[in-house]
């Protein structure tokens, strides 16, 4: 079975409202073996519509369609969707129960507005909406499966897990399975050379995704046919192979993130954490902070971006700034040495750099960035040239600064 999803709304063409719903509802698709083939999201314009469902109907056998169902008159999917099914609007009393019971619930009266919410196309079926006044409506025309459901989110999530993927199952005999495996230090241009080889033997059934963004490349295996163990057997042999040649460069796996992997070792071997910030302003500490329960191991920071506050606040020799200057590998050991010793914590990680777009020099263009780790067993520092982004320079860096403490901290406990 393959999918088309089609959102309406003007809101969503103007970049007021994010459509978050596509997202959502291709990952359910995918879980229970239904590729999406398009999304497209359109105007609530009846031509606009009727054009895209016809023309989808060409591509799939499944259409989902999410907005334009409110009771006001800008709302015009459920009369177009009439339109296109040769069909007039009918009273529903299982939808208009639907209504009742919510207005009900909140003390309301429900409105002659609101009661033509319960008026659908006579020849779909009504799919109950528990968190709404819209009915969703369930066509099927030419072998091809049509289901309307609100824009808004949580309407659409519970209609979706409750009704719809319900009414789906056992239509569809194929699997579709994702692994995505997260690496780190490594460009993608030179990650694909390296797993090259490995990429162009894999089976046919497996597909591969090189998902870059800041500081880390996502590697994403998709197999799809109708045999699940044997897809799951193929992936894993895959997957094994994929850690002999590029291991590393591989911290984990899915949604996991640097921050949650590194608090979880912290966690583990029962060690404390400090953040010294110079070119990231914070937003290492944001990111060590943004998992739950990091109060376990993370004791605090210091955003030291002016001079003066590495000296009065870290303990950075004047001198070592006179010398080297705020970006080296002089200063930024200092830094991790200082906040370690002034917080009493296990590990203290220090940044700085010239994140840009200004203050860059021959000797050290923008992007040029250190980072430091201080441990009980002694302090390193590495040198990264990040480019010449400034947001970009800042993530990476956060990102290469949690990962330069993993790799320190396996070191130290898991040799």
């Amino acid at each position: 079975m393959i999918a088309e999803i089609i959102t309406i709304g003007d809101e969503l063409l103007i970049g007021q409202v994010i459509d978050t719903n596509s997202a959502w509802m291709a990952t359910k698709l995918n879980e229970h073996g239904i590729g999406v083939k398009q999304i497209t999201s359109i105007s609530d314009n009846r031509e606009h519509i009727l054009t895209t469902l016809k023309e989808a109907s060409q591509r799939a056998n499944l259409i989902l369609i999410t907005g334009g169902l409110g009771p006001t008159k800008d709302d015009i999917t459920k009369t177009t969707l009439c339109e296109y099914f040769s069909t007039g609007l009918v009273f529903s009393e299982i939808a208009y129960k639907g209504v009742s019971r919510l207005f009900r619930n909140r003390g309301l009266t429900v409105t002659d507005l609101n009661r033509q919410q319960a008026m659908v196309p006579e020849n779909c079926t009504v799919i109950p909406n528990s968190n709404g006044t819209a009915p969703g409506m369930w066509f099927q025309k030419d072998e091809i499966i049509y289901v309307s459901m609100p824009g808004v989110p949580f309407e659409m999530k519970a209609m979706m897990e409750n009704e719809v993927l319900p009414r789906l199952a056992g239509k569809s005999n194929y699997s579709i399975i994702h692994r995505t495996i997260l690496t780190e230090g490594i460009g993608e241009s030179f990650l694909a050379a390296k797993i090259a080889s490995w990429e162009n033997n894999l089976p046919s059934e497996i597909k591969l995704a090189y998902l870059p963004q800041p500081g880390m490349v996502r590697l994403r295996l998709t197999a799809k046919g109708t045999d699940k163990l044997i897809l799951e057997k193929e992936l894993k042999d895959s997957v094994d192979e994929l850690f002999k040649l590029a291991g590393e460069y591989i911290f984990g796996e899915g949604e996991e993130t640097l921050q949650n992997i590194t608090g979880q070792l912290l966690k583990k071997y029962g060690k404390t954490l400090a953040t010294a910030e110079s070119c990231t302003g914070g937003y290492l500490a944001h990111l060590i902070t943004s998992i739950s329960g990091s109060s376990e191991y993370f004791k605090g920071s210091v955003i030291a971006y002016a001079n003066e506050i590495k000296e009065r606040m870290l303990g950075v020799e004047p001198e070592t700034l006179a010398k080297h200057g705020a970006v080296s590998e002089e200063t930024v050991k200092q830094m991790a040495e200082g906040i370690r010793s002034k917080f009493k914590v296990d590990y203290a990680v220090a940044t700085s750099g010239i994140a840009g777009p200004t203050g860059g020099s021959p000797e050290k263009p923008v992007g040029t960035t250190w980072i430091a780790i201080a441990s009980p067993s002694g302090t390193i520092a590495k040198k990264f040239m990040l480019g010449d982004h400034r947001e970009r320079n800042i993530q990476r860096a956060a990102i290469s600064a949690l990962s330069l403490l993993r790799k320190k901290i396996l070191e130290d406990f898991e040799k």
